[in-house]
């Protein structure tokens, strides 16, 4: 998986436990396909200030997964269920799944 995708992927799940700030920036980097310079613009910050915001996020996302391994649980959920073959407890369990989203 590329490292952007991980990324987001982590976002969706730990993003409760950011700060605004950290949301913000995120979601300007990855979401509004911003750069560095044009969130520094927007913000009235320097580009390091921005880099290094940033990349203390995603230092952040990682360590909750590394504690927490919700993604890494709902990978492996995921590919379980596509060995069921029932189709009700399927589409349960996706549904529970959905619901963590």
């Amino acid at each position: 998986m590329d490292e952007f995708l991980y990324y987001t992927n982590l976002y969706d799940i730990y993003k409760e436990l950011l700060t605004k700030t950290q949301i913000e920036y995120f979601e300007y980097y990855y979401f509004d396909n911003l750069s560095y310079g044009e969130i520094a613009e927007n913000k009235n910050i320097s580009r390091s200030g921005v880099f290094r915001q940033i990349n203390l996020t995603i230092k952040k996302l990682i360590k909750f997964e590394n504690t927490l391994h919700l993604f890494d649980r709902k990978e492996k959920i995921e590919e379980l269920i596509k060995n069921i073959d029932d189709i009700n407890l399927k589409k349960e369990l996706e549904n529970i799944i959905e619901k963590d989203d």
